[in-house]
């Protein structure tokens, strides 16, 4: 069977890593759990590693971590739904809102349960995902300024989060300015403006974070050492954490060209067009090994052999194809390859029911 192997030392490094850089700019950090799917193992390692605030999109989730009585101040990812509001209050200490209807039905929630919930209130900055709208800002602050069982913990927004469109200090200055207009307005303290995340650590290396940004929301950089903005890995993180493993099921010299007319639509999981070299001529052989992850597993497009030399060369909804040229390794059937992995791709296979999880230590 296929199988994660995750290694708690890897993630602690980059947790350490981060957790310094974030500190010296005088802010503290939220790590980001979405990812790990409820993977416990993985997250009683994280308090281990003395991880004290986490934030998780799915509240199945945070009830196990409430279960396990792991000590995580608990964030949720997500504005709530409402089928959501009474375990939000419950399971969490500090939600992100955008609609005042849903925080007033929160402060109804979290008076009858004699609860203060505290939120964060997300800003529209032009990434077009969740966000209060700035022209509403003011209107909706007064309201929930109101609300005896709400606390607001302060602002922030998602940036680089859904339409791809790169952080500017533009648009967290707007975000510091926001804050600064609605304590005037209402002679009242808003302590956190929570705009890092991963893709604004290269930016925060650089030194080009305000120093009044002072929350992070980082997941995808602290598990797999991710440089959102420059590519690959950013330099002292580690792209290790997470390694896939899977079996080769058959390993034969063919044609590295296939014959016959070809068309997308008959082949729909790309290996991605970067990954298939363009120099392959009628004719060309080479040794091909078919492994036991596919389509239905994860996106192949984010898989990443740990050796170099192999090539992936598609997939189908059952298996990946690699080119391995002319399998110096004596690669054959039983033996296992292995794969990094992109965050989109871990996703999958953390929340694939086809796949082990495994901690490194354990094996």
């Amino acid at each position: 069977m296929n199988r994660i192997i995750i290694d708690s030392e890897a993630i602690k490094d980059n947790y350490l890593k981060v957790k310094r850089w974030v500190n010296d700019h005088g802010a503290t950090l939220t790590v980001v759990t979405k990812a790990l799917c409820g993977h416990l193992e993985t997250i009683r390692a994280l308090a281990d590693m003395g991880i004290s605030s986490i934030a998780d999109s799915r509240l199945q989730n945070l009830h196990e971590m409430t279960d396990q009585n792991l000590g995580f101040e608990k964030w949720f990812l997500r504005p709530p739904s409402q089928s959501e509001l009474e375990e939000v209050v419950n399971l969490t200490d500090v939600s992100l809102n955008t609609e005042l209807g849903t925080v007033k039905k929160l402060n109804l929630i979290a008076e009858e349960k004699g609860l203060v919930h505290r939120v964060l209130l997300m800003i529209e900055l032009g990434d077009l995902r969740e966000g209060i709208l700035p022209g509403a800002l003011v209107r909706l602050y007064n309201e929930v300024f109101q609300l005896a069982n709400i606390k607001i913990l302060g602002i922030g927004a998602n940036l680089g989060c859904f339409s791809g469109t790169v952080p500017s200090v533009d648009q967290l200055m707007q975000l510091i300015l926001y804050r600064e207009l609605l304590e005037l307005k209402f002679q009242k303290d808003l302590h956190v403006i929570s705009a890092g995340s991963s893709v604004v650590l290269p930016f925060l290396l650089e030194g080009q974070i305000p120093s009044a940004i002072n929350h992070f929301r980082v997941g995808e950089t602290i598990l797999l050492g991710t440089d959102l903005i420059n590519g690959g890995t950013i330099e002292g993180l580690r792209d290790d954490a997470f390694i896939l493993e899977v079996e080769v099921i058959e390993m034969k010299e063919k044609s590295l060209t296939p014959s016959g007319e070809t068309m997308d639509e008959i082949a729909p999981f790309s290996a991605g067009e970067d990954q298939v070299p363009e120099d392959r001529t009628p004719g060309q052989r080479g040794y091909r090994a078919v492994v036991t992850v596919g389509g239905l597993d994860t996106d192949i497009t984010g898989l990443v052999p740990v050796n170099d030399s192999y090539q992936i060369a598609g997939a189908s909804s059952d298996v990946t194809v690699l080119n391995i040229g002319d399998n110096p390794e004596g690669l054959r059937t039983g033996d296992t390859v292995c794969f990094k992995m992109g965050y989109s791709t871990m996703v999958r296979l953390m929340n694939n029911s086809y796949t082990d999880k495994v901690m490194k230590s354990s094996i």
